[in-house]
């Protein structure tokens, strides 16, 4: 493994531990027994600045992490899955919008709001699937009825869940030209995007 690899590595590895604090760190209750967090952030910055790959997972582990140090442990598996897809989608339509605007001035955050507003979706209607499941699974099973149930009580939690990607985006859109400064993130950005076209 060459430096540059094990650099990546202990950045990723980084962003894991910074998207499991952030989500933990400041939690605002929903009431649907969840609650909103400024870790989205990082979840979207794990795929901007990592690429598909590493952000994905960096990005699904913490915020796995922070369900299973918080004691959501049904959640776990939802939420790695769910925000590592966040990532992924979030990173690859960033890196192929900002190969086709890279003349246009202020073409990054316009990549990170609509790619930010994309993988956020996939968040929102992810965490509302499974609460429909979970539901449903504690209601007596998959009948009519409790998926009903289930698609009721799920879409109470539909608001807090888009307040908290927009949260996100914001966040993302805040801390993006500060961290592509560094050198090495300036890099991974623009070989990862040319990697990805």
């Amino acid at each position: 493994m060459n430096t540059t690899s094990t650099k990546k590595l202990v950045v990723a590895a980084l962003f894991a531990a910074l998207t499991c604090i952030c989500t933990m760190i400041v939690k605002i209750p929903t009431p649907t027994g969840g609650y909103i967090h400024p870790g989205d952030g990082m979840v979207l910055l794990c795929g901007i600045i990592l690429g598909p790959g590493m952000g994905a997972l960096a990005a699904g582990i913490g915020s796995m992490l922070s369900d299973l140090f918080s004691g959501y442990m049904v959640w776990v598996p939802a939420t790695f899955l769910i925000k590592a897809l966040c990532a992924l989608v979030a990173s690859l339509l960033f890196r192929t919008l900002s190969s086709r605007f890279t003349a246009k001035k202020n073409a990054s955050a316009l990549c990170l709001i609509i790619a930010g507003i994309i993988g956020e979706a996939l968040m929102v209607f992810g965490y509302f699937l499974f609460e429909i499941g979970l539901n449903a699974a504690s209601n007596g099973g998959f009948t009519a009825a409790a998926i009903a149930g289930g698609i009721a009580y799920s879409a109470a939690g539909i608001p807090a869940n888009i307040l908290q990607g927009i949260t996100g985006i914001v966040i993302a859109c805040a801390l993006l030209p500060v961290l592509s400064k560094i050198p090495d993130v300036r890099a991974w950005m623009r070989t990862d995007a040319r990697a990805s076209v």
